[in-house]
């Protein structure tokens, strides 16, 4: 994902940043708890198109953190 894209991309809802995952090949808004697709390197930034995150993937990680109760 170019960078400078994705400095100028927010959230459609809050207009809060938004986390790349590459992995999932996602934008992550953390506030609203949604995950905007990347489909053929071009982000879908519809709210009916996102996915709605689960609890742990909005929570921030921290150095004590493992994800195991």
């Amino acid at each position: 994902m170019d960078k400078e894209l994705l400095a100028m991309l927010v959230c459609p809802l809050c207009k809060g940043k938004l986390k790349y995952n590459r992995e999932r090949q996602e934008l992550c808004c953390h506030y609203d708890g949604l995950a905007y697709p990347i489909r053929d390197g071009i982000p879908v930034m519809l709210p009916e198109e996102a996915r709605q995150m689960d609890v742990d993937e909005k929570l921030p990680a921290s150095p004590g953190r493992t994800g195991e109760p």
